[in-house]
C-alpha cells in the first residue's frame, strides 16, 4: 500500500448563493483538512466569527455553494489500484479528478473511497470537489419526505451533518463546510483492508482473548491473501482462499492485565498489529476488560449501571460536546487538555451527546490511556428522523463504518441509540405531528441494534437516553437512564431531591464563561446581561431569566454586572454540587451522574464547567469536589437528615464522625461523636442526633471524618447575617506564580480566586473553600505573567458569598 497525501495547494472560491462581492471575486488559499470560515478568515475577508456578533453576519454562509480545487503531481497506474481516499467530507459534496465527476457525497460522518484507477494520469492532476449548500439540500429532503418535529428552525434532521453546526442553545449557527478530515491517494495490488475489527474479551480464567475480524477488498479474486497478528509477543496467522473476502483471526494472552477505569486501577494497553502480505497493515492499542450494563428488574425497577471486569462503577462525569465547532481546529493535545481537566476533577465517564459527531482516534486514544470510560450516542438528537431513502442507506453506512472503526478502544463503554427522541414523541406532541410518518423508532429497535450485535457483540447497546422498557415513560426514575431539566427550565434546584434516577444522564445548570474568556469575545460598552453582543452569546430561551430565578431564591441578584457574574457562575456551582451530592448519596440505587456539560465549543454563558477558552468556570471546582473519591453529605431521609458517607475507593471509610452545630462566630453549640462505617464502593447513612438539629436557624452544621469535610446551612444565604469582609489576605511570589494566602475571621463562605481577571493566563488550583473563623487556605495561582501581587486581592478577584449578599443588603438599604 502506497499513501500519498493530498492537503498541499488547496484554493477555495465562492461559486454559488449570496455571496458578499467582496469573497464573491476572491480566491484564496485553503487548509485542508479545514473549512470555508477558517479559510475566509485567514484570508482577511470575514472577522472572528465567534467575536461580538459576527454570527449574524455569517447567515449568508448557510446559503453559500463552494469550489476546493488543487493540483498533483502522480503517475498513471501501471498494475495496480488507485483509489481516491476522503476520510471526512463536510458534507453535501461533488468529486471531480481531471475533469471527471467521481462520487458525490451527503454524510460529514463517513468515509469516501471512489476507484480513480483510469483517471489518474502521469504529471498533473487537478482535484476538485464542489459543496452545495447543506441547509438547502436538508430542505429539499424535507419537501420529499415530510416534515418532522426538529428542536431548532433548521431541518438538520434530513441531512447526516452534525446536529449542532445549525446552532443549539449554547452553540451559534454556523454552518460549516469544507474537506474536515485527511485525503490521499491510495494505490495498491490483489487486496487491501476493508475493515479490521478486533474484539477484546477476558475469560474467567484471566485469558485475554483477541478476535481480529477483517474484511479485504480484492482486485485478484484467485489469489491467496495471508493475514498475520500479533499482540503481546502472540502471533497468529491465517489464511483467505481465493475469492475469500473476510476472515478471523484468534489469539490468546494468558493472565491478561486488566484496564481499569480510572480510579479503580490501572490501564495498561497493548500494541496489536495486524499485517496483509500484500502490504496493508492496521496498528491500535488495545486493553483487556470487560464491560456490561447491569438492567436486571429489582424491587425498585430497571438499574442502569456500568459493570467493568465485574466490579460495579459509579459513573462520575459529564456529557461531551465538540470541542470547537470547527472541529478542524481540535487537536489531539486539545482533547488530552480536556480529558486531563475531567480526570482532575474526579470524573470516570463522559458521554458524547448525540447532536455532535462519532467522536475521533485522538479522543478514543486519550480517553484509553487515562481510563476515562465514553458513552457513544449515535447522531441523532431532540428530533424525529425519518426512516426512508437517503437517510437510511446513509444511517447504516455511517453506523456500520463507525461502530467498526471503535471496536478496539477499551475506553468505549455504550453504544446509545439516540438522545431524548423516544422522549419527545412521548411528550412533545409528536404523534398528533407525525400523522403515521416515520420518526426513527426502527433505527433504535432494529437497525443500530443489529449493526451493534454484528460488529462489536462485547459492547451494550442502550435504545436512547433517556429510555425505560415497553410501557413505560421513557423518563420514569425507577428505570433507565433519566434526565432531569425540570431544574433550571422551571424549577429551583433544590427540586432534584425530588427523584431517584437510576441514573442521571443529564442535568445542569447555566452559568456565563470566566471574565478573560467573555472579554476576550465581546466587547459591549457597557457590558450588561442584556447588552447585545451578551445576548448574542447567549443562546438558551430566556437565559438570563432563568439565571436570575435561580439565584432569586439563594443568593441577591446583583445590580453591577461583574456582581452578576460572580453570582450566577456561583449559582450554578452549587446547582449542580447540590444534584451530584443528592445522586452519589442514594448509590447504589443510583449509579450514575453525567452532568450537562463537560466543555463548550465557543465562548457561550452555558452549562459547561470549562468555557469556550479552556478555562474552568467555578462550577469545575465544585465537580471535582462533588466528585471526590470520598464525599460526606447531609440530606434529608424521612422526617430529619442524615449524613452519607460515600466512599468510592477500594478501602473500607472507618472511624469517627465529629459533627459540630456553631454559631457564624464559631462558638460550638452543640456537638457528637458518631461511628463511620462505609464499606469499599459503598455508602453508609449515618443518623444525626436532636442535640445537634436544634438551634437557631442561622447555626451551621459542621461535619467531618479526617480531612473530609461539610459545612451545612439550615437557610439560605440570603437570609444569613453574614460578615461582609470575612477574610484577610496576603500574596507572594512562587515558582510558576503566586500564593495566596487566605485568613478566615469570620465565616467566610465559598471563598473563590477568580485568577484570570488579573492575567488572562492564570488559573488557581481550587476555588468555593468554605472557612470558619481563624482557618487559612493558601491558593496557588500559575501564571507566565508579572503582576502586582496586591491585585490578587482585590474586591473583584477575591470572591466569596458574603460580600454578594452584603452588598446586596446595603443596596436595599
Amino acid at each position: 500500500m502506497i499513501r500519498q497525501e493530498l492537503h498541499d495547494g488547496w484554493r477555495l472560491r465562492a461559486t454559488a448563493g449570496p455571496v458578499p462581492a467582496a469573497v464573491a471575486g476572491a480566491d484564496v488559499p485553503a487548509v485542508v483538512p479545514g473549512g470555508t470560515h477558517l479559510d475566509l478568515l485567514a484570508a482577511g475577508l470575514i472577522e472572528h466569527p465567534y467575536r461580538d456578533r459576527v454570527e449574524s453576519d455569517l447567515v449568508w454562509m448557510h446559503r453559500a455553494e463552494w469550489r476546493y480545487r488543487t493540483e498533483f503531481t502522480a503517475t498513471a497506474a501501471h498494475g495496480e489500484r488507485v483509489d481516491l481516499a476522503f476520510d471526512g467530507l463536510d458534507t453535501v459534496a461533488t468529486v471531480s479528478l481531471n475533469g471527471v465527476v467521481v462520487g458525490s457525497t451527503a454524510n460529514m460522518h463517513r468515509s469516501y473511497r471512489f476507484d480513480v484507477t483510469a483517471l489518474v494520469r502521469d504529471g498533473v492532476n487537478e482535484l476538485v470537489v464542489d459543496f452545495a449548500s447543506a441547509l438547502a439540500h436538508a430542505e429539499r429532503v424535507e419537501a420529499e419526505l415530510g416534515w418532522r418535529d426538529h428542536v431548532y428552525p433548521h431541518p438538520f434532521n434530513m441531512v447526516r451533518k452534525m446536529a449542532c453546526s445549525f446552532g443549539w442553545d449554547w452553540g451559534p449557527d454556523l454552518q460549516t463546510a469544507g474537506i474536515w478530515k485527511p485525503v490521499r491517494l491510495e494505490r495498491w495490488h490483489t487486496a487491501r483492508f476493508a475493515s479490521v475489527r478486533p474484539l477484546v474479551t477476558v475469560d474467567d480464567d484471566g485469558t485475554g482473548r483477541v478476535a481480529v475480524h477483517v474484511d479485504v477488498e480484492r482486485t485478484d479474486t484467485d489469489a491467496e491473501v495471508r493475514v498475520t497478528a500479533t499482540v503481546s509477543g502472540i502471533t497468529a496467522t491465517t489464511t483467505l482462499a481465493a475469492g475469500e473476502t473476510s476472515a478471523v483471526v484468534e489469539l490468546a494472552v494468558p493472565d491478561a492485565p486488566l484496564w481499569w477505569p480510572t480510579g479503580y486501577g490501572e490501564q495498561p494497553l497493548s500494541n496489536l498489529e495486524v499485517t496483509l502480505d500484500t502490504g496493508d497493515s492496521y496498528r491500535r492499542r488495545i486493553g483487556f476488560r470487560t464491560i456490561t450494563v447491569d438492567a436486571t428488574p429489582d424491587e425498585v425497577g430497571t438499574p442502569f449501571t456500568f459493570v467493568v471486569n465485574g466490579k460495579a462503577v459509579f459513573a462520575k462525569g459529564a456529557n461531551w460536546i465538540p470541542d470547537d465547532h470547527f472541529l478542524t481546529r481540535i487537536t489531539r493535545e486539545r482533547l488530552a487538555r480536556r480529558v486531563d481537566q475531567a480526570v482532575a476533577a474526579n470524573m470516570n465517564m463522559l458521554r458524547v451527546w448525540g447532536g455532535g459527531i462519532y467522536e475521533t482516534e485522538d479522543f478514543y486514544d486519550v480517553c484509553d490511556e487515562r481510563g476515562v470510560l465514553v458513552w457513544q450516542d449515535f447522531p441523532f438528537a431532540c428530533s424525529s428522523y425519518a426512516e426512508e431513502q437517503p437517510l437510511w442507506g446513509e444511517i447504516e453506512a455511517e453506523a456500520r463504518e463507525n461502530v467498526a472503526r471503535l471496536t478496539s478502544h477499551p475506553s468505549l463503554a455504550l453504544w446509545n441509540g439516540n438522545n431524548e427522541n423516544l422522549w419527545g414523541y412521548a411528550d412533545w406532541g409528536w404523534p398528533e405531528q407525525l400523522q403515521g410518518k416515520t420518526w426513527g423508532l426502527r433505527y433504535y429497535t432494529e437497525l443500530l441494534p443489529a449493526i451493534v450485535a454484528e460488529l462489536d457483540p462485547t459492547r451494550p447497546y442502550a435504545i436512547g437516553s433517556p429510555h425505560s422498557p415497553d410501557g413505560v415513560h421513557p423518563n420514569d426514575e425507577d428505570h433507565g437512564p433519566r434526565h432531569e431539566w425540570e431544574v433550571w427550565n422551571r424549577d429551583d434546584y433544590v427540586h432534584y431531591r425530588d427523584h431517584v434516577p437510576r441514573f442521571c444522564a443529564e442535568f445542569g445548570f447555566q452559568g456565563p464563561p470566566t471574565w478573560a474568556t467573555l472579554t476576550a469575545w465581546v466587547h459591549d460598552e457597557p457590558m450588561t446581561p442584556t447588552s447585545p453582543g451578551f445576548l448574542l452569546h447567549q443562546k438558551a430561551e430566556d437565559g438570563n431569566g432563568k439565571l436570575d430565578r435561580g439565584l432569586a431564591a439563594h443568593l441577591p441578584v446583583p445590580a453591577a454586572f461583574a456582581d452578576w457574574h460572580w453570582a450566577t457562575q456561583l449559582n450554578q456551582a452549587r446547582a449542580v454540587h447540590f444534584g451530584v451530592a443528592h445522586f452519589r448519596s442514594w448509590w447504589p440505587r443510583t449509579a450514575g451522574a453525567l452532568v450537562w456539560q463537560l466543555n463548550d465549543c465557543w465562548p457561550v454563558t452555558s452549562w459547561s464547567a470549562v468555557d469556550g477558552d479552556e478555562r474552568p468556570k467555578p462550577l469545575y471546582y465544585a465537580l471535582r469536589h462533588a466528585f471526590a473519591p470520598r464525599l460526606l453529605t447531609v440530606q434529608p431521609r424521612g422526617d430529619a437528615l442524615a449524613v452519607i458517607a460515600v466512599n468510592d475507593t477500594d478501602e473500607p471509610w472507618t472511624g469517627e464522625l465529629s459533627v459540630r452545630r456553631m454559631t457564624l462566630a464559631g462558638e460550638v453549640v452543640a456537638e457528637a461523636a458518631l461511628p463511620l462505617e462505609a464499606g469499599a464502593r459503598g455508602a453508609a447513612r449515618v443518623d444525626l442526633p436532636a442535640v445537634v438539629l436544634a438551634g437557631e436557624d442561622t447555626d451551621l452544621l459542621v461535619v467531618a471524618a479526617g480531612e473530609v469535610r461539610v459545612v451545612h446551612l439550615f437557610v439560605e444565604d440570603i437570609a444569613m447575617p453574614y460578615d461582609p469582609n470575612p477574610v484577610t489576605a496576603s500574596v507572594a511570589a512562587v515558582e510558576g506564580g503566586y500564593r495566596v494566602d487566605v485568613t478566615a475571621s469570620a465565616f467566610a463562605r465559598d471563598v473563590a480566586l477568580l485568577a484570570d481577571r488579573v492575567a488572562a493566563d492564570a488559573v488557581a488550583d481550587d476555588m468555593l473553600i468554605t472557612l470558619l473563623p481563624g482557618e487559612t487556605h493558601s491558593f496557588h495561582v500559575s501564571t507566565a505573567a508579572e503582576v502586582d501581587p496586591a491585585a490578587f486581592t482585590a474586591p473583584e478577584v477575591l470572591r466569596s458569598a458574603n460580600a454578594l449578599c452584603a452588598a446586596a443588603a446595603r443596596s436595599a438599604g
